[in-house]
């Protein structure tokens, strides 16, 4: 599992013209599912991300998490995450999660993140327009391999 992670002053997403999600300052997260991602990923990340101290204190420097700011956070699917682009131009995804699999892990994480910060999400499987302000800006991609130590960051 990757969540592409972005400290945002702000950001929506709206499907088909009608806002189904937002934030304040926080994060957007943008989650891709891989085959053979299961809960445990899951878990790892959320606990991670809730945690993670990239918000600056009263000197400036990163020492604060989401959590310590009052954050919220807005959870987007994002299957395009898992392409490949090695061969060719145009890049496939066959490394993503079926969908209902996908969609089942990626409510899952939202609903864990929701139990350590206020959060909302996009809408699994629809066409989705997300607007945000970058604070920082801080782009931070996260992989459950590199927690688990399956894979070196």
């Amino acid at each position: 599992m990757t969540v592409v992670l972005e400290r945002v002053t702000g950001a929506e997403v709206k499907v088909d013209g009608e806002t189904r999600g937002r934030c304040g300052a926080g994060l957007l997260l943008f989650v891709g599912v891989f085959s053979g991602d299961g809960r445990e990923d899951a878990e790892l990340l959320a606990k991670k991300i809730a945690s993670l101290r990239i918000f600056s204190d009263e000197e400036g420097k990163m020492n604060l998490s989401v959590r310590d700011i009052g954050g919220s956070a807005l959870v987007i699917p994002n299957f395009t995450i898992a392409a490949s682009y090695r061969k060719g131009n145009r890049p496939d995804f066959m490394r993503a999660a079926p969908p209902a699999e996908a969609e089942e892990l990626f409510l899952y994480f939202a609903d864990l993140l929701a139990k350590e910060i206020p959060t909302e999400r996009g809408v699994f499987g629809a066409d989705m327009k997300v607007a945000s302000v970058a604070d920082g800006p801080v782009t931070i991609c996260l992989e459950s391999a590199v927690l688990r130590g399956s894979r070196r960051n």
